[in-house]
């Protein structure tokens, strides 16, 4: 009796558009100047909420001297309690373009509701969507039918190949700008805010062409652990990261407990290049042995 193959086949893979068994060389996402999948690292940095103009500016003035290569910021705020802060809406958007101005950082923004996404997108540079929207079919059809990138969030509780399928809706509408965001699922364990699957980016890499970054600061909620599971990320072999950074956590409108400060993102960026060197030494050494 013949042996089965351990690896699927193409009729068995139901995310067809996102699979490598269809497309086996990496998508590369162009975002103005960067190029995200094409080996290098790239990291995006912000405050979870944009609370103001000059809060917004002077963090991107710090970070982009820091090395970041993009600004994030929400605003537009999916928060598990209505009473918390919920975001500067179309404002926050605003502040976000005039930093984008003073910096020359692209930004990335969540949109939640296909009510605001023409508008959201006349303003960012990517569109972001979040953990609880991975799943909102009629959001992720949407955003297929633009133009502009789109960072897909892995869902709170989703399974690699929902994540997967989630991607198919975005490519089967035309956009074949998809990046995958890691931001840790929902486990047992209350350590720490989710349990940052660091297996996903092997996996990923595997299964699908499209470029996979990761998210240690939701990934933890902790900002003491952000460095150590952003190292082993670039080490897992993610094309980038997406980190929260405030100028002070402590009175962050949200998530400060997750933020890092302005130096210490200066120094995880120089930690990160250096890994980066590194790992990139190793490969090619693999690759001419």
């Amino acid at each position: 009796m013949a042996v089965m193959s351990r690896e699927r086949t193409t009729k068995q893979v139901p995310y067809k558009l996102a699979s490598r068994l269809n497309h086996p060389e990496p998508t590369v996402v162009s975002i103005r100047n960067l190029r995200i999948g094409d080996g290098s690292v790239t990291v995006m940095s912000g405050p979870c909420s944009v609370e103001s103009r000059d809060q917004i500016i002077e963090i991107a003035r710090e970070l982009q001297k820091a090395g970041s290569h993009m600004l994030r910021g929400g605003a537009f705020k999916p928060r598990s309690s209505p009473y918390s802060f919920q975001g500067l809406g179309e404002t926050g958007l605003k502040f976000l373009a005039e930093a984008r101005e003073a910096t020359g950082l692209p930004i990335v923004s969540e949109v939640m509701d296909i009510e605001n996404l023409a508008m959201a997108c006349e303003y960012i540079d990517m569109v972001q969507i979040g953990a609880r929207n991975m799943q909102n079919y009629s959001l992720l059809k949407a955003v297929g039918r633009t133009t502009k990138p789109v960072l897909l969030k892995r869902g709170l509780s989703a399974t690699i190949e929902e994540w997967l399928m989630s991607a198919e809706y975005i490519l089967s509408e035309g956009n074949p700008n998809v990046i995958l965001c890691e931001r840790g699922i929902r486990t047992f364990e209350t350590a720490t805010r989710n349990t940052l699957d660091l297996n996903a980016v092997p996996v990923i890499k595997h299964l699908s062409h499209l470029p996979i970054i990761v998210d240690p600061s939701h990934g933890t909620g902790i900002a003491r652990y952000v460095r150590a599971m952003s190292m082993a990320a670039i080490a897992a072999g993610a094309d980038g990261l997406i980190l929260e950074a405030h100028q002070s956590p402590e009175s962050a409108l949200s998530d400060g407990q997750q933020s890092i400060t302005p130096s210490e993102f200066a120094q995880l960026m120089h930690d990160v290049e250096v890994l980066t060197t590194a790992c990139q030494t190793q490969r090619e050494g693999v690759t001419i042995g």
